[in-house]
C-alpha cells in the first residue's frame, strides 16, 4: 500500500515479534491464515507486557493474568509461506486495570504492513477471576511506554 508509513514512522513502538510463514500456516487460498496472525499477535503481546514488568516469573508469583475483552485485527496485505514477519507494539492508554494496545505486523521484504491489530486487556486476579489494578511499577512503566497511534 503505497500510502503506508514504514515502521520506523510511528516513534515508541517496541519490537515486539519476529517470525516466519511456514507452509503449515496456509489455508486453502495459499496465504497465512487468521488464526495464525492472531497467534503472532498475541505472542508479540506477552514481549509488551514483559516490558512493562508483567512478566511470566510476576504472574505465576502473584496469580495474576492477562485477559484480552476486545480485539480487531484489520488485514492489509497477504503473507504467504516463506514471508518473514516484524510485529512492532504499543500502549496506547493504560487504565486502572486495563490496557489499550496496538500492535503493526510488517512484512520486511516489502516494507508493507500486513496486519494492524488493537486489542484491550484486562490485568486479572486469576483466583477472583476479576479484574485487579496493576502494580504501581508496572502502570508507571505503562504510562512511560504510553504513544499516540493514529486512528483509523
Amino acid at each position: 500500500m503505497a500510502d503506508q508509513a514504514s515502521p520506523d514512522m510511528v516513534p515508541g513502538l517496541i519490537e515486539a515479534y519476529r517470525g516466519v510463514v511456514y507452509p503449515r500456516h496456509l489455508d486453502h487460498m495459499d496465504h497465512m491464515n487468521v488464526q495464525y496472525y492472531v497467534e503472532k499477535f498475541d505472542e508479540g503481546v506477552w514481549h509488551l507486557f514483559a516490558a512493562i514488568g508483567l512478566t511470566p516469573d510476576y504472574m505465576r508469583k502473584e496469580n495474576r493474568g492477562m485477559a484480552a475483552v476486545e480485539m480487531n485485527i484489520r488485514y492489509l496485505q497477504e503473507l504467504h509461506a516463506g514471508d518473514l514477519i516484524a510485529v512492532r507494539a504499543g500502549i496506547t492508554r493504560v487504565g486502572e486495570k486495563s490496557l489499550h494496545m496496538v500492535q503493526e505486523m510488517w512484512n520486511p521484504a516489502t516494507n508493507e504492513m500486513a496486519a494492524l491489530w488493537r486489542a484491550v486487556a484486562v490485568h486479572l486476579d486469576r483466583e477472583a477471576r476479576r479484574g485487579t489494578p496493576f502494580p504501581p511499577e508496572a502502570a508507571a512503566r505503562a504510562r512511560e511506554m504510553q504513544i499516540d497511534y493514529p486512528e483509523g
